[in-house]
């Protein structure tokens, strides 16, 4: 039978060549030393990067293509390390990507892509490798020795390194990528350029793409040496040996002890101190998934009011913010916003508009050019959302929503009031993504902020006369990306004003007696409850979704609050500004590595203060993971940040200032550039003061009692925790 190869696989030999191999190979099928020929193709995606300009003129989506790569190494790994040493069997791939390379024994395959090399004809920035399994050759053979078909991709590479450190078999390892994909398990390892079911093939070029950057990052570990994440984990001091690719791919993919997760999703609650929530009888849901999960309890705020620590969020920084105004205020000459549409009451469809012009205020709310989770996603090939409860259907998602007295709903705990639609619900200060210039300029800006049902209001708000409501309008766009599996890597889940225990006066009608009423729900204790329902009511949906009940895909729910309580002093810790520092400015990074100080932001002291200590809790699908854990070392927003970032390989642990913002302030960095840091100088407790990955790695000292925030009542933790089980983990 002959073999039909489809173009771009192979590399195109004479028909008499191809023939003589498979004769000879049959006539000697058991001879002690049969060779092995393999004809293949080195083939991945190639990733044109977005432009993220603060300018939305000049900002440009990404875009991702099958391809192949010419002039990549291509050798039989005998020793399996990783590298195409002297002495192994080597070939160099031809300008279609195919290769052909024989051997006397069967080993698994490298390919080593250099500078030198071409991607679809584009210069390679960074060296990379791709390996596949001896296992996957010996599967992909049509004749006695004679393996064809083999494609040396980034998926192919992934279920070798799944077999090297999960201990299963390559079937195995290729059937749990394939459904974790979506992807028949008979093409996940085929060049994704023969792929034609386009859903299929737009997922293993997305994967292809998220990989490439973590094998790169693992090329990179190996080219300056680093140490062996194994010796390391034995010995922090350990100088050696040099890591080499096998370990280092791993590595790449759990960097700093956090493991890739495919999802996250954090919702954003408001306003309650660990003392308001831990052990409430107003709260009996969000404390049942508190024992059902793992808890991080030593996590600050850092700032006060709401929009400094969503800006934190989204940025390891707040930039000076320390109030709750619209994002244009403070927006003039270098800082004036860009939006080529202005979402004012003279906008078309905006009548209603609550949207003012700047505000007199000298700290700049529209951050330009600074670097942001939002940004970084779309970098690096990955998607962010945001879901937003109880919008004005059709509003832009740069304004507040507003009032409307034409609808109303009845009161959840009263049947006899009725409610008008309040303003405020949804509020932009609640956005983290929302000050950020080139976030807002974004081509993907409008289609990644989404609505999110289960609000008092939903059925009423297509209703709504203020403003014009989008034909086929979805008031719960997340439940149906839940169903349809459309879901960003990345996702903020923001309950409205209500829902999100935060408070807000919606006053309404008593239709027995026609007197003025309020609702009984959006405030005090009743509001936390409400809240507790919300919460459960979302993690349930998550729960229920194929997203969080495939095995093979890692998903993590976090249940979060912007700030504390606390109300005296400055209450934070890891990388905020301490001391009530009048001195503290952030760094830029100079081109030769160095840092020096960025004097461009007004009032920048005046960010960074830390408000106290709130619940932080993860859930994840993963059943074999450590549950019940607690880690009680120092984290903030900006460990957070630092989290999200080794979470999708958005940096690189051996370059502190590819970490943005605030977040690479570790103890390291900080004695390092502490000429530029003077806020550090005299630092009594520099772990406490610095940020760290939220990796439950640091071992409480037995005699050291911890430090709490003012509105911390409990007695303070001293010595280590129990177990020292990292949080994320997977198994």
């Amino acid at each position: 039978m002959q073999k039909v190869f489809n173009a771009g696989e192979q590399l195109p030999v004479r028909r008499s060549v191809l023939t003589l191999a498979i004769a000879a190979a049959m006539l000697a099928p058991c001879a002690a030393n049969a060779t092995v020929s393999i004809h293949g193709v080195v083939a991945g995606s190639h990733f044109t990067a977005p432009v993220n300009s603060d300018n939305p003129s000049l900002a440009t989506a990404s875009s991702t293509a099958a391809s192949v790569y010419q002039n990549a190494k291509v050798c039989f790994d005998h020793n399996s390390n990783g590298a195409c040493d002297s002495g192994e069997t080597s070939t160099v791939s031809k300008a279609d990507g195919s290769f052909l390379i024989t051997s006397m024994t069967a080993a698994p395959l490298v390919a080593e892509i250099s500078t030198s090399s071409t991607n679809n004809g584009n210069a390679v920035a960074e060296r990379t490798v791709f390996r596949v399994a001896q296992d996957q050759i010996t599967a992909s053979t049509i004749a006695p020795m004679i393996p064809v078909n083999i494609a040396v991709t980034p998926l192919s590479t992934e279920v070798l390194r799944s077999m090297e450190n999960d201990g299963v078999t390559f079937a195995a390892a290729k059937t749990a990528l394939a459904s974790r994909l979506g992807v028949d398990s008979a093409v996940v390892l085929n060049n994704p350029a023969t792929v034609t079911n386009s859903t299929q093939r737009t997922a293993m070029l997305t994967e292809s793409n998220i990989l490439t950057n973590r094998w790169t990052l693992a090329a990179k570990m190996v080219d300056r040496g680093d140490v062996s994440t194994a010796a390391l984990a034995a010995n922090s001091s350990a100088t050696g040996p040099a890591i080499q690719i096998p370990e280092a791919q791993n590595t790449a993919v759990n960097l700093e002890g956090i493991p890739r997760y495919d999802h996250i999703f954090i919702i954003m609650l408001e306003n309650k101190g660990t003392n308001s929530i831990k052990g409430s009888a107003y709260a009996p849901k969000i404390n049942a998934l508190m024992t059902a999960g793992n808890q991080f309890t030593s996590y600050f705020a850092t700032g006060n009011p709401s929009e400094p620590n969503y800006t934190a969020l989204g940025s390891a920084d707040d930039w000076g913010i320390t109030d709750d105004n619209q994002w244009n205020c403070g927006a003039t000459g270098a800082n004036a916003i860009q939006d080529l549409v202005i979402p004012t009451n003279a906008a078309l469809g905006l009548a209603s508009s609550p949207f003012t012009n700047p505000c007199s205020q000298a700290t700049n709310h529209n951050i330009i050019g600074r670097a942001n989770l939002f940004n970084a996603m779309t970098s690096n090939g990955m998607n962010w959302r945001t879901y937003n409860e109880s919008m004005n259907p059709g509003q832009d998602f740069r304004t507040d929503s507003v009032a409307d007295s034409s609808i109303y709903a009845v009161d959840y705990n009263n049947v006899n009031i009725h409610l008008p639609l309040p303003a405020q619900l949804y509020r932009t200060k609640h956005h983290p993504g929302m000050a950020f210039q080139n976030v807002r300029s974004a081509p993907e800006f409008a289609t990644s902020n989404r609505t999110m049902g289960g609000g008092q209001w939903d059925a009423v708000l297509p209703n709504s006369n203020k403003y014009t409501v989008p034909g086929g309008y979805d008031i719960d766009q997340f439940g149906t990306d839940l169903a349809s599996g459309d879901i960003g890597n990345l996702n903020f889940l923001i309950p409205d004003q209500c829902d999100d225990m935060h408070s807000i006066t919606v006053n309404g009608t008593n239709i027995s007696t026609s007197q003025a009423a309020t609702a009984t729900d959006c405030s005090g204790t009743a509001i936390i409850t409400r809240g507790d329902n919300y919460v459960s009511s979302v993690v349930n949906k998550i729960q229920a979704s194929s997203i969080w009940t495939n095995p093979n895909k890692r998903s993590a729910i976090v249940i979060m609050f912007d700030e504390g309580t606390a109300t005296s002093g400055y209450n934070g810790c890891c990388g905020w500004n301490p001391g009530n520092s009048t001195v503290a400015k952030p760094l830029i990074e100079n081109a030769d590595g160095t840092y020096s100080v960025d004097t461009t932001v007004t009032n920048y002291t005046q960010g960074n203060r830390g408000h106290g200590e709130s619940i932080f809790v993860v859930l994840t699908n993963q059943t074999a993971a450590p549950k019940g854990i607690v880690d009680s070392d120092y984290y903030s927003h900006f460990s957070f940040v630092r989290t999200v970032q080794d979470m999708f390989g958005l940096a690189d642990p051996g370059v502190e200032g590819s970490y943005m913002n605030r977040s690479k302030y570790t103890e390291s960095f900080i004695a390092a550039n502490i000429l530029n840091l003077p806020e550090y100088v005299g630092s009594a407790d520099t772990h406490f003061d610095s940020v760290r990955p939220m990796n439950h790695a640091y071992v409480i000292p037995a005699g050291y009692t911890e430090k709490q925030s003012s509105d911390i009542s409990t007695p303070a933790q001293t010595g280590p925790d129990a177990t020292q089980a990292n949080l994320w983990a997977v198994k």
